[in-house]
């Protein structure tokens, strides 16, 4: 009798199509000069900060994150969720000093000359209390990055772990370092020295969700989605949702008319 395919493996295999045509997107071959890169970075920071909303809803519901603690169920998902916390809101800069992942890619844009007033209002909209959508507008945020962001909310505001560990997983950890290493090569080529910081944050990425960070997020699908059909079935659904919504993303970033390939 043949083998039962592993539930991971039988939902990368459902998410395989999708998850090419992203990785085949035509935004890599047109990110030919810096006013390009500028123009992928100013929409890309939103997906990178909302990646951090993710990432702390999982600490939420996975942890304890009250005053007087309690220890909560799963001690071997506490210790995952927390281990990739560690990674994303504090790794460490070229200096060495500590630096969440979003902080690292700002100081990147500012690097190479992007605008980093619309994430930056953002950011102080909602920690004055504006909701997202209202923060979203206030940026103002285009509206490919504003569909994206909101799919995001919708996923963290729908009150199940599984299928917020699915996004996170599939829909990111397990799709950057792909989605990265088509950049990273050709950027250094490109622009030798000019791009320090921002190499450095998707080589960092890269090393870190490959060999760290993804297999952990897969254990963590497996633990929270367990034996159960519906929770493996809306894990595909999400993670083919999150694929559409970056593919929606990368379409919503037009080639510049700048030519030179300095510009």
């Amino acid at each position: 009798m043949e083998a039962e395919l592993d539930p991971i493996e039988f939902l990368q295999q459902e998410v395989a199509g999708t998850r090419q045509l992203l990785l085949n997107n035509g935004l890599y071959y047109r990110l030919q000069t810096m006013a390009d890169l500028r123009q992928f970075m100013e929409h890309h920071v939103f997906a990178v900060w909302d990646f951090m909303s993710l990432l702390k809803a999982l600490q939420r519901d996975l942890t304890c994150v009250d005053v007087p603690w309690v220890p909560t169920a799963n001690p071997a998902t506490r210790r995952l969720i927390n281990e990739i916390v560690l990674g994303e809101e504090t790794d460490v800069d070229p200096q060495g000093q500590p630096v969440s992942h979003f902080e690292l890619y700002v100081r990147a844009m500012e690097e190479c000359g992007a605008n980093t007033l619309p994430i930056r209002r953002l950011v102080a909209a909602v920690g004055a209390g504006r909701t997202v959508s209202q923060a979203l507008a206030d940026a103002p945020a285009p509206d490919s990055v504003r569909q994206f962001v909101e799919t995001t909310f919708r996923i963290i505001q729908s009150g199940k772990p599984h299928a917020v560990a699915a996004a996170f997983t599939f829909g990111r950890e397990d799709l950057i370092p792909a989605m990265f290493r088509q950049l990273v090569g050709e950027l250094r080529d490109r622009f030798p020295g000019q791009l320090d910081t921002f190499v450095y944050y998707l080589d960092r990425h890269i090393e870190l969700d490959e060999e760290v960070h993804a297999p952990l997020a897969q254990q963590m699908v497996r633990e929270l989605c367990a034996d159960d059909p519906q929770h493996w079935q809306e894990a595909q659904q999400v993670t083919i949702e999150c694929l559409e919504a970056r593919m929606a993303l990368w379409d919503g970033i037009k080639p510049t008319q700048a030519s030179p390939a300095l510009a």
